[in-house]
């Protein structure tokens, strides 16, 4: 009888996989001894494994290529990175080492701009594109930006008011693009998307501030959906709807060359994960494509805006199951070394599922469990992996230890979480490691930063003065000793 956790993982699922593999009962990631990495940091840890950020943004410029090429498209494609998704400088400078642009959304995210241009990340020639809906220090810091030089840097405009504070602040002609509000799938509690300006509004909004604005040139159509790039009736719908206001714009503004497509690519969040991004990828270039030659306007460049999928899969969390606790004939609570709400927040927010798998004992018998954060609330909990409604583990053993991992973890969670502030019931943020490789494909490990302390928590909250004085006479005593 085939009762070991490597039985159930190969009998559900193609395994190994590209970043999975087992050697003896220990799982490795995209080559990484996760033991290894355990015994020489601890747990709970997260860390960023740096070079999945680059393969990722190389997959999709290939895969626009080829269908660029296949379909003899006219238009170029350039890939933003959304800065959203992950702010880090690690991410940044990573990201930048390939030819990309980039995509900002508050005020904040411009002084991370102009750092990456003080540094030489960042070059006069890169798109920044900067989405969002804009007040006073947002507008402030782009006009800025595009005064010290930065002339292609284009704000989407997101309503009606901002052309007029833009032009307030920007000394010279400037380009603008436009968002559309695009409707949203029918489950939602709101019919249009409160981003951007609406369909039938778009045309009317370019000729009664843009047209005769000597100031502004609109360069940019903008289109993006929530539920992101998906091979359903409701995105092609409403991709066909922003092409049709695209060429119909196209016909009054010669200006306008550009269709940013935002972002949304899923990324794997199951063994059993199947997305054709290729076929995604040709289809939607076909579509501009047929439609542009339909309507005999030239296609637009194409601009797409992927965070998640930049560097979703470059992170990852580890835990201990520190106990067990059977609370009643069928349930087995299994408790991690951290928690849930302030580490992985997308779990008990949306309930988003990330791919989990145990480091170690694989050929163990499995049993079913929940998994259980350490704070006292009764949500900080984790009990939907992958396709099934419910967990499946190696056995509990108090005299050996078990440790499980969250995989593609890269995206929204630490800002989210607060990262480096404070957490629910004061719970610290782990240790963050950042996993690279160097030119011979050796494994580099750095500490980010290491485990919040008592101290960072109790200043954050006013006790730091207290503190300080404790610490002052700590210093004062033990001079006097020496």
């Amino acid at each position: 009888m085939n009762t070991k956790y490597i039985d159930l993982i190969e009998q559900t699922y193609d395994f190994p996989q590209e970043e999975f593999t087992l050697e003896g009962e220990h799982l490795h990631f995209h080559g990484i001894d996760l033991k290894k990495l355990i015994a020489q940091y601890g747990s709970p840890l997260k860390f960023t494994y740096l070079p999945k950020i680059s393969e990722n943004i190389q997959r999709a410029q290939h895969w626009f290529k080829k269908a660029i090429d296949k379909y003899d498209y006219k238009g170029t494609y350039k890939y933003c990175y959304c800065t959203k998704s992950s702010h880090f400088q690690h991410v940044l400078h990573e990201a930048l080492k390939n030819t990309i642009h980039i995509e900002t959304s508050s005020a904040f995210d411009i002084n991370i701009v102009e750092e990456l241009k003080n540094v030489g990340k960042i070059k006069d020639d890169t798109y920044v594109l900067c989405n969002g809906f804009k007040r006073a220090q947002y507008i402030e810091n782009i006009g800025r930006l595009i005064n010290n030089g930065h002339r292609n840097c284009i704000p989407i405009i997101d309503n009606y008011e901002e052309i007029d504070l833009l032009s307030d602040v920007i000394k010279d002609d400037f380009q603008v693009g436009i968002r559309i509000a695009s409707e949203e799938e029918p489950k939602f509690e709101f019919y249009t998307s409160r981003l951007g300006i609406g369909y039938k509004n778009i045309v009317p909004f370019y000729e009664g501030q843009i047209k005769n604005n000597d100031k502004v040139e609109l360069k940019m159509l903008h289109f993006f959906i929530n539920t992101g790039i998906r091979d359903n009736a409701y995105y092609w719908n409403e991709l066909v709807k922003c092409l049709k206001v695209y060429v119909k714009l196209k016909k009054v503004c010669p200006s306008l060359d550009s269709l940013n497509i935002g972002g949304g690519f899923p990324i794997k969040n199951s063994l059993a994960f199947d997305y054709d991004y290729e076929y995604m990828v040709d289809e939607i270039i076909n579509q501009i494509n047929i439609t542009c030659a339909e309507a005999e306007v030239p296609v637009p460049n194409i601009f797409t805006e992927f965070g998640s999928f930049t560097v979703g899969e470059s992170g990852g969390a580890i835990y201990e199951i520190l106990y067990q606790k059977q609370q009643n004939d069928r349930e087995k609570w299994n408790m991690i070394d951290s928690s849930f709400i302030t580490t992985l927040p997308d779990t008990w927010a949306i309930n988003k599922r990330f791919i989990m798998l145990p480091i170690n004992r694989w050929n163990d018998e499995y049993e079913r469990v929940l998994l259980g954060g350490l704070t006292c609330d009764s949500d900080d909990y984790y009990n939907s992996e992958q396709n099934m409604n419910a967990i499946y583990l190696p056995k509990y053993k108090r005299d050996k230890p078990l440790y499980i991992g969250f995989f593609n973890t890269g995206a929204y969670q630490e800002t989210i979480g607060g990262y480096g502030g404070l957490q629910h019931c004061l719970i610290p943020q782990p240790k963050h490691v950042l996993i690279d490789r160097d030119e011979e494909g050796n494994l580099m490990t750095t500490l980010f930063n290491p485990q919040q302390k008592a101290e960072d928590l109790l200043k954050i909250l006013g006790y730091g003065s207290s503190l300080e004085v404790k610490q002052d006479r700590l210093e004062e005593l033990q001079d006097e000793v020496h």
